[in-house]
């Protein structure tokens, strides 16, 4: 394991493990349950908790725990700043009206990814998806886009340090099976993913780059199996989908420059 180096606030990573530990399948916890779930003691996790509270991020109600909307302010100061969804919306707008499938944006950040635009149709799915949903790379047509437009060095120790838990049936889970998709990715230039995520859930995915060529981000389509084959996928989406990464692609090198 490495050191931390000489400037890493303990305290400070400690705090953000607290607020960390809240998500969608454990939205209120007792304080024996943050402790478990971060490896703080029960009093180190009571003076973080009762810390959050006092700065507005957690409410209690003496038993249990939970987080406030003002976590949000958290991340809206890295999206606000982002120029990404602000070009991205328009085009997944233009790209969901004619296509009549939800589409997003996403980029990767340690083995997820996370969802910074996204342009939904009404569907039901079991999945649900919003700004800063994260799914893991693996098992996503946008992660592996990402992961292909890492340099090799960085996908390989991706690679070593990721555990491929399988979602669904169809999951792929060895290091060999997706060393060999994301070549594929790499070669072809897009990823379908075929119910891997979900059962019932097709996606296609693109990469969006910047002025060097860099892979910065990745745009979807996501469908439900029902209406679409992975062969229909590519011949009905894929053309949609590849115009509207190059014009994402072009407006972000346009804004960049300016």
């Amino acid at each position: 394991m490495t050191e931390p180096s000489p400037d890493y606030v303990q305290s400070l990573a400690r705090g953000l493990s607290v607020i960390r530990a809240f998500d969608s399948q454990r939205p209120r916890q007792t304080l024996s349950e943050v402790a478990k779930a971060t490896d703080l003691t029960r009093a180190t996790a009571r003076r973080f908790l009762l810390t959050l509270v006092e700065l507005g991020y957690v409410r209690t109600d003496g038993s249990v725990f939970w987080l406030t909307p003002r976590v949000l302010e958290l991340g809206y100061s890295y999206l606000s700043s982002l120029t990404l969804p602000e070009v991205a919306v328009p085009h997944l707008e233009a790209l969901t009206k004619r296509v009549h499938e939800s589409a997003s944006v996403s980029i990767l950040d340690g083995g997820d990814v996370v969802y910074v635009a996204r342009v939904p149709v009404s569907r039901i799915m079991t999945v649900s998806i919003m700004i800063g949903t994260r799914f893991p790379a693996f098992a996503t047509s946008m992660g592996r886009v990402l992961l292909a437009g890492l340099p090799e060095a960085e996908f390989e120790k991706y690679l070593a340090t990721v555990t491929l838990t399988p979602l669904t049936g169809r999951t792929i889970d060895s290091p060999g099976a997706l060393r060999a998709e994301i070549a594929k990715v790499r070669a072809d230039g897009y990823c379908i993913v075929d119910q891997e995520l979900e059962e019932g859930l097709r996606s296609l995915a693109a990469p969006i780059r910047d002025a060097s060529g860099t892979v910065v981000a990745a745009a979807n389509i996501s469908t439900q199996a029902a209406r679409y084959s992975a062969a229909a996928v590519r011949k009905d989406l894929l053309p949609a989908l590849l115009g509207t990464v190059e014009a994402i692609s072009l407006d972000l090198v346009r804004m960049q420059s300016q």
